[in-house]
């Protein structure tokens, strides 16, 4: 998100910090653990605002996101990634008077980040009435079921409660970032109009949510009514009564077997900070834990993963971006992810964005036209195409491999990447692991430093023994395809 870009210079200074220390790095053995096992592979995905909000009802975007056809755009053939979790947004704005009462607006808001809202009118709850407008919001709405047809699993999730539920009815934020803007009399109707909105996509739209996060980076205090975003808010004491009251009016609505992710928090520690701060009672209706990846190299992932683990919560990175255009922070800090998080899902924040370096494809934010695919797209390929759902998530013993095994079909993908500014070898044990290939290894490779490679396959190397041993050129992102092995 835009308002992220601050944090994340901090964030983007401290992976250059570490790419630095790993330039003068050896070559090293990575050791492929089978009998360390991390759970099931739920799978990859995407927030839909705010691109959505503008593309949403194109087909070919939908394909290129949300299957592993091959994509032509603009005379390109893209490989499409494959991704199976698409974040809904509901939106906080509507432009309509109620009582004479009307919206406020920061003067910094786009117009294609402002996402219209459902419940339009407080005066009456019921969804049949003219108080809700089932009509908004019809491109990303296009977006989400055109993912759900491709096989997606949804989530829904809020930057901001509706902008009538504000205390100052800005949906970017109260005039101090610090400060709560929910109304204190309106929590429980955030949690109204969450369930409401889920029951009808069910209901009419064809799209059952998994889960729903009625919170965005609550914790942080960067959510101003001078914003360029919805955003709001949330101190953890105000996030306790919200999540109990969310629970009963699902519950309410028959959607009981729907699930609620909390608290989508900026970072591995603010994550950690939140739950640790709740009561017994809150932490039961939270059945998984969502976590953002905006901490870069840093943070303390393992204290998350300690989290969901002792209480028994699926986890997810349920959002991640970053501004280094060539793909390098994003490998590595997944890589960073898969070896002490362990999330059993990964989501990419925008997929596309008018901030190039953003985006895997950008878009010009004038004239909402699509623009240029940037080399993010394809190292991203080199993780979502082949890690995929219902593999089991084994572990490296290095934070520059992500490794996967398909017991069913017996194969082992290892992907790697070379964060070092020089080139490298690196080996991989394989030794742990029962039978082995014997003959070529299909690979893929994207470099991060020039576009002599962009996720092209190769069937050239092999084991030397148990050890898969393979040059990585500098900033240079690989995946192998190992078949017929048994753990």
């Amino acid at each position: 998100m835009v308002t992220r870009r601050t944090m994340l210079a901090g964030a983007a200074a401290a992976v250059a910090t570490a790419m630095g220390a790993a330039s003068a790095q050896a070559d090293e053995t990575v050791t492929v653990d089978p009998g360390t096992d991390h759970g099931t592979w739920e799978g990859w995905g995407t927030s839909l605002a705010w691109w959505a909000n503008v593309f949403g009802d194109r087909d070919d975007f939908a394909d290129l996101w949300f299957t592993t056809k091959n994509v032509v755009y603009n005379g390109q053939s893209l490989p499409g990634l494959g991704m199976n979790i698409a974040r809904y947004n509901l939106g906080a704005c509507s432009w309509n008077s109620v009582n004479g009462e009307t919206m406020v607006t920061s003067p910094n808001i786009p117009r294609f980040k402002q996402i219209e809202t459902y419940w339009q009118d407080w005066r009456d709850t019921d969804p049949a009435s003219p108080a809700w407008n089932w009509a908004a919001d019809a491109k990303q709405r296009a977006a989400v079921v055109k993912a759900a047809a491709r096989g997606a699993m949804t989530e829904l999730f809020s930057n901001s409660p509706a902008w009538w539920m504000c205390l100052n009815h800005n949906p970017s934020g109260a005039a101090n970032a610090a400060n709560d803007n929910l109304q204190s009399w309106n929590q429980r109707n955030h949690g109204v109009q969450l369930a409401e909105v889920a029951r009808h996509f069910r209901d009419h739209w064809g799209v059952t949510f998994r889960t729903i996060s009625p919170f965005n980076e609550p914790a942080s205090n960067y959510w101003s009514a001078t914003g360029r975003q919805e955003g709001c808010h949330f101190d953890p004491a105000t996030q306790r009564p919200v999540l109990q009251y969310l629970r009963q009016e699902m519950n309410n609505r028959g959607l009981s077997g729907m699930r609620i992710a909390a608290s989508d928090e900026t970072s591995y520690d603010a994550a950690h900070s939140t739950w640790t701060s709740f009561d017994a009672t809150t932490k039961s209706v939270v059945n998984q834990i969502n976590v953002h990846g905006y901490q870069g190299s840093g943070g303390r992932r393992d204290l998350v993963h300690g989290d969901a683990r002792s209480a028994g919560k699926v986890l997810w990175n349920s959002e991640y971006g970053d501004k280094d255009g060539t793909g390098l922070s994003l490998a590595s800090n997944l890589c960073l992810d898969w070896r002490w998080l362990h999330p059993t899902a990964w989501c990419y924040w925008q997929v596309m964005d008018p901030t190039p370096a953003w985006a895997l494809i950008d878009y010009n934010p004038d004239t909402l036209r699509a623009g240029s695919v940037q080399n993010k797209l394809y190292v991203l390929a080199q993780f979502t195409r082949h890690i995929r759902p219902g593999m089991r998530i084994v572990s490296a013993s290095a934070g520059n491999t992500a490794a996967a095994y398909d017991p069913s079909s017996r194969r082992l993908v290892v992907v790697g990447v070379n964060t070092a500014t020089s080139a490298q070898t690196i080996t991989y044990d394989l030794s742990r692991f029962g039978t082995l290939p014997t003959g070529l290894i299909t690979r893929w490779s994207t470099s991060t430093t020039s576009g002599s490679d962009r996720y092209v396959q190769r069937t050239d190397v092999r084991l030397t023994g148990n050890l898969l041993r393979v040059p990585f050129a500098a900033g240079q992102v690989q995946t192998f395809h190992l078949d017929g092995v048994s753990a």
